[in-house]
């Protein structure tokens, strides 16, 4: 039991991992009707896949999906990035760190100082590159050789591109924007306590007040500061 919790932040984080490639693969050759209910329920199902990569690899830049093993906690870190429409940890990793130590601030990556849609446009400009829109598009091509291409537009891409938008609302916009007290040093507010509604809204980044207060706290134990 003791080296099972010892090693649960990495069976959790290659656990998401495997789950995204288990789920994908079968919907990339689907052969489904239309219209049908089924389709949509799967896009968001793995548009919700999709954020689990990258709050996998966000647990990662923070060394806490394995902890004692700085490799191991990299490694999952960057193939969960990778995953995720070929980001590039290193990239993020520095950016994020950065998000922490100047929150809420001109010098932070992840705010901006306009409405929804300007703050979203400059979220994604900071971390979408031209590279990785490259490597989506020769991607793309090679893989409709072999698998219809509506398939990967449905279950491939726009997953992807909705999943930003899921981490941009719950994961920055909800928690950093407006005013906050003279005393919140982390200008974060968290949501309501639901804790349903945390893990499928964004794996319980809705309580973000909780994660800036204790960043060594793994997603999957947020819950517990909220109860605290």
């Amino acid at each position: 039991m003791y080296k099972l919790k010892r090693h649960l932040g990495v069976i959790i984080g290659i656990s998401v991992i495997f789950i995204w490639f288990a789920v994908l693969i079968p919907l990339l050759q689907w052969d489904y009707s239309w219209p049908s209910l089924w389709v949509p329920l799967a896009v968001l199902l793995m548009t919700h896949l999709y954020t689990g990569l990258f709050i996998t690899a966000h647990d990662a830049m923070h060394g806490i999906v394995s902890p004692k093993h700085k490799k191991l906690n990299h490694s999952i870190g960057r193939v969960a990035a990778f995953l995720f429409a070929f980001n590039a940890y290193n990239k993020l990793l520095p950016k994020h760190h950065e998000h922490h130590k100047y929150v809420a601030t001109e010098k932070d990556p992840d705010y901006a100082f306009k409405g929804f849609v300007g703050w979203y446009l400059k979220f994604v400009r900071e971390y979408v590159s031209l590279w990785q829109i490259l490597y989506m598009a020769i991607t793309f091509n090679i893989l409709k050789l072999f698998l219809p291409t509506p398939n990967l537009i449905l279950f491939w891409i726009i997953p992807s591109l909705l999943s930003t938008l899921q981490l941009f609302y719950f994961g920055t916009y909800l928690p950093h924007r407006g005013e906050h007290a003279p005393d919140n040093e982390h200008k974060a507010r968290s949501q309501e306590k639901n804790h349903l509604w945390a893990f499928i809204s964004c794996y319980f980044f809705g309580y973000h007040f909780e994660h800036h207060n204790t960043p060594w706290v793994p997603w999957w134990q947020l819950y517990k500061e909220k109860k605290a």
